[in-house]
């Protein structure tokens, strides 16, 4: 076999990485050289075994990909998409979009039943699919900016399917948690719940079709999942289950290189995602509202923190959910948006008392200016000094449920994303508007946020996170713990955090956050609720200062950090 001492390489890793004692609970994990945090341990591991092989942070990005796509089906995929930031060691800087698009036979209302109430279509079964992105994504980076062969960073994930691998308590659990949507598809409840008799902690995991699956891919690239048996078999399953993709859909699908978003805050340099991801213009437009409101002298966790917090939060989701969608399709107002008169206005509104009531904000660019238009996260830094950030999806927990029968893998749920009837809830409440309508061809709009900020010009922070529409707040607080409060990046993710998306009007808490500061907060006017599940957001991250990388992985999860 021709990858067989990468493989055996990567098996001696794993095995060696098991016996290491844990670190601290709360300390970061420290590395010289290279570290990945990764939300699933094996495929945290592979990432590893790459950069110690030589790989770059791209390389072990596309190899982190795929092993997820085998050891996390929660969230890991190839039916699915999403984003990649890189920063490489000599300041370049692109976003590799891959996120999936509306089939052609995708229609404004499809989701509507004659009584124009919205169906469960977009979230269960074969018409809640958009076309899949995540392999011509993670080709197109290996293509550009990689340095190793395609085959070489497949293998990990094609040892992983055919062998297998133990299943974990969490994933054991997260089986039986999902077993009512993988059930109502045969391929799902066989492969995922061993046709319902359920897999036990540690024993073995193994998925043959998705093995050769990505032996074929493998062997001819993502061509393919796209043109080849790969996707005559999923077109085959598409027409077979009244599905909306088609061969053409596939063949015409294609990533896209975009430039990223950039601003600063405090003398920071902040990298982030451009639309169709509305993440990166939240970041910069709640840190250009909270700067200038001293809010950090109140300290981390007080209810002046939180309140300023919701605040800005309330009115970035006032103005996303009005006028952001995919920019092949309409006029993102980015710059009006980042505008410092603009910024000031939103900024000068915030009472610093009292929350402002959601009904009382509203989108607020001038109507000439408006017009037009569950996931998971791993970073990587290498030695070079390239950094890596990726967040990829099937939307909800093992996407539509799905399993492509022949093919051994799960299929996404991300038409949700789209506004399926503008004005209504989408599965994460967020009220959306006609720039994210669905139309053929087009990318829903993402919470996902890739990030990336310099310290004097160089790499000092690499987040990202899952979490749907709390992504975007998650990973700011994350980084302003980091840099307003001065948190290592462990003491960083485990804060309590809060989460406000305008509509519904209410304060979503953590666990940990003290009963006096909430108390404070319901005074204040804060609808307030503890967060169902009690978690915002799952951050993996990484801060690089005084020659170390310090590597967080957020315990809301499973998952590592894992460097050397």
């Amino acid at each position: 076999m021709k990858n067989a001492p990468f493989v055996r390489f990567l098996s001696i890793t794993l095995t060696l990485s098991i016996s290491l004692p844990a670190a601290y609970a709360h300390d970061p994990v420290y590395a010289r050289k290279g570290i990945v945090v990764a939300q699933e341990p094996v495929a945290a591991d592979v990432g590893v075994a790459v950069l110690k092989s030589g790989g770059n942070a791209v390389d072990a990005g596309v190899a982190v990909g795929f092993a997820l796509a085998v050891t996390h089906p929660f969230a890991g995929n190839i039916g699915g998409g999403g984003f990649m930031l890189i920063r490489l060691a000599d300041g370049r800087t692109t976003f590799i979009d891959f996120r999936e698009k509306a089939p052609h036979q995708a229609t404004h209302d499809m989701y509507l039943d004659p009584s124009g109430n919205v169906t469960h279509d977009s979230l269960i079964g074969w018409r809640a699919v958009g076309v899949p992105g995540t392999v011509r994504g993670l080709e197109l980076a290996l293509k550009k900016y990689g340095t190793k062969s395609w085959s070489e960073l497949l293998a990990p994930a094609i040892h992983l399917a055919s062998s297998g691998f133990p299943i974990s308590y969490s994933q054991m659990r997260s089986f039986h948690n999902t077993a009512d949507l993988l059930s109502q598809f045969p391929d799902s409840k066989r492969i995922f719940l061993k046709d319902g008799a359920f897999y036990d902690w540690n024993e073995t995991l193994q998925q043959p079709e998705l093995a050769r699956t990505l032996e074929r891919m493998a062997r001819n690239g993502a061509k393919e999942f796209y043109e080849g048996e790969t996707a005559r078999i999923l077109a085959s399953q598409m027409e077979k289950n009244a599905g909306l993709i088609t061969l053409e859909d596939l063949r015409e699908y294609q990533a896209v290189e975009r430039k990223p978003l950039e601003g600063d805050y405090k003398g920071y340099r902040i990298i982030t995602s451009p639309p169709p991801s509305s993440g990166g213009v939240g970041i910069l437009q709640m840190l250009a509202m909270l700067d200038g409101t001293s809010y950090e002298k109140s300290k981390a966790g007080s209810a002046t923190a939180y309140h300023y917090l919701a605040e800005v939060m309330r009115r970035f989701y006032a103005d996303r959910n009005e006028y952001l969608g995919d920019p092949d399709f309409v006029k993102d107002p980015i710059t009006a948006l980042l505008e410092p008169g603009y910024i000031k206005a939103r900024r000068d509104s915030i009472d610093p008392v009292l929350a402002t009531p959601s009904e009382q904000i509203n989108p607020g660019l001038p109507a000439a200016v408006a017009e037009g238009s569950d996931t998971t996260h791993y970073s990587i830094a290498d030695e070079q000094g390239n950094v890596v950030a990726v967040t990829y999806t099937l939307n909800a927990g093992y996407g539509s449920g799905v399993t492509v029968p022949g093919a051994g893998f799960l299929l996404n749920d991300e038409m949700d994303d789209f506004a399926a009837k503008p004005g209504a809830p989408n599965l994460f409440g967020l009220v959306q508007g006609e720039a994210n309508s669905i139309a053929p061809g087009r990318r829903p709009l993402s919470s996902m946020v890739p990030t990336i900020v310099l310290k004097d010009g160089k790499p000092f922070l690499v987040l990202g996170a899952p979490g749907g529409s709390r992504i975007i707040t998650a990973v700011m607080q994350v980084m302003l713990n980091v840099i307003d409060f001065g948190m290592n990046i462990q003491d960083a993710i485990d804060s309590p955090r809060v989460h406000h998306q305008w509509k519904p009007d209410r304060l979503d808490i953590e666990r940990g956050i003290s009963p006096d500061t909430i108390a404070l907060l319901k005074k204040a006017g804060y609808n307030i609720e503890e967060a169902k599940p009690a978690v915002i957001a799952r951050v993996e991250a990484i801060l690089i200062s005084d020659g170390w990388l310090q590597g967080g992985h957020d315990d809301r999860g499973s998952g590592k950090a894992a460097g050397y």
